[in-house]
């Protein structure tokens, strides 16, 4: 495809559409709204909202062939101090090549680049098969759990998470899990603390066994990581008494092939070889509104996964983006996207692929190269060559 002038002008100004939108996670409803309207008019054949408020559309071919369905998420962090932009977060403007605003990285300005390419690709080609695009909420705090409602719907064959890589290809990412280590004491007077069990006392004793773990290691992926990242007893403030419970909160970065029993075992084995100790461990469990009145709940495990190089739809993808003059670098995710439901949960053939730095996500005067949003409008079309083709 020769991305023409208009199309790119056109394609800006779904990014600008949607990145005017605040929508943090919860208020999707905005940038929802602009997507849709933009499917309704650009020819898609099915456009719907679900229940958690996950936009999708579809443009089916003339005759069959594979689900290509294109992710990406509406949701952004907040803006934690907006006087810390030169660039007004919520209002996008172009600057030296530049276009900056929430979300233009992170992911609004991929959602826009495929969801143009898909209609573009529509008009030039009749093609065998399914495109469908995703405007995925909450997952910037379930990574995956609104995903699954999507591919319920959809069923794809494949599926292209459209987070940063530069547009390099990525076949994999770590996942991740929250882990909470509970202990157990007895409360007392601080003025007669041997009267009481002290938990934080015990949690001490737990964090030192946890920091004694091995960690498994992925010749690919990297360490599995068990970080602590916080804190907190019970009463608090624990004025004069001594604390009966605390509750400490670790992220485990999860590899492939990691279950929820492989993942708590060396822990549970760790604290339960501690003379009197009373503890506990646990996945997280978190809820949310969503901005449809529905509540989103999800246990916080999402799974790692990875492709092989060689694998025959990694290849096609690679040789098309080749073809039309991308050299892309395959490589991996550092954080967690939505393929920990496709390609960890669900076993669905998965890349990643989008434009930007993954550095520029959630930074203050966020932006995206426009060179990098055009290149990725490109290098999506040439990925629906690629897939729409017969099933590998």
């Amino acid at each position: 495809m020769i991305l023409t002038q208009e199309r790119k002008d056109e394609m800006l100004a779904l990014t600008c559409a949607l990145v005017s939108q605040q929508s943090y996670s919860g208020h999707e409803d905005g940038a929802a709204e602009e997507l849709m309207r933009y499917l309704t008019a650009g020819g898609f054949d099915y456009v719907e909202t679900d229940r958690y408020g996950n936009v999708t559309g579809r443009l089916r071919g003339p005759r069959p062939g594979p689900r290509v369905l294109f992710d990406g998420h509406l949701d952004t962090v907040p803006v934690a101090n907006p006087a810390a932009w030169k660039h007004p977060p919520f209002a996008p403007e172009v600057s030296e090549g530049r276009l900056y605003g929430r979300g233009t990285s992170d992911m609004k300005g991929a959602v826009a680049a495929f969801t143009a390419a898909a209609k573009f690709f529509a008009q030039d080609h009749d093609f065998p098969g399914e495109i469908w695009v995703a405007g995925v909420v909450h997952e910037e705090c379930f990574e995956g759990v609104a995903a699954r409602s999507v591919s319920e719907k959809v069923r794809p064959d494949y599926v292209v998470i459209g987070e940063a890589s530069e547009c390099n290809l990525k076949i994999g990412q770590r996942g991740r899990a929250e882990l909470v280590v509970e202990t157990f004491g007895v409360p007392a007077h601080s003025a007669n603390p041997e009267k009481g069990v002290n938990a934080v006392y015990g949690m001490c004793r737990a964090v030192e066994a946890l920091r004694q773990l091995e960690v498994p290691e992925h010749p690919v992926l990297g360490r599995g990581i068990l970080e602590l990242t916080d804190i907190r007893s019970d009463p608090y403030p624990g004025a004069s008494v001594v604390p009966f419970y605390c509750r400490a909160t670790y992220d485990r970065r999860l590899l492939v092939g990691e279950t929820p029993e492989s993942v708590l075992s060396p822990v549970r084995a760790a604290l339960e070889g501690i003379p009197g100790l009373r503890a506990g461990v646990s996945f997280a469990q978190g809820e949310a509104p969503c901005c449809t009145g529905e509540t989103i709940r999800g246990v916080r495990f999402f799974p790692g996964w990875l492709y092989e190089e060689e694998e025959p739809f990694v290849q096609a993808v690679l040789e098309e983006l080749r073809r039309i003059g991308q050299d892309p670098e395959v490589t991996q995710y550092s954080f967690c996207t939505n393929g920990s439901h496709y390609a960890g949960e669900a076993g669905i053939r998965t890349i990643g692929y989008g434009p930007s730095l993954e550095s520029l996500a959630h930074t203050d005067d966020e932006y995206v190269e426009i060179a990098q949003l055009e290149k990725a409008c490109e290098g999506y079309y040439a990925v629906m060559k690629a897939l729409l083709r017969e099933k590998m």
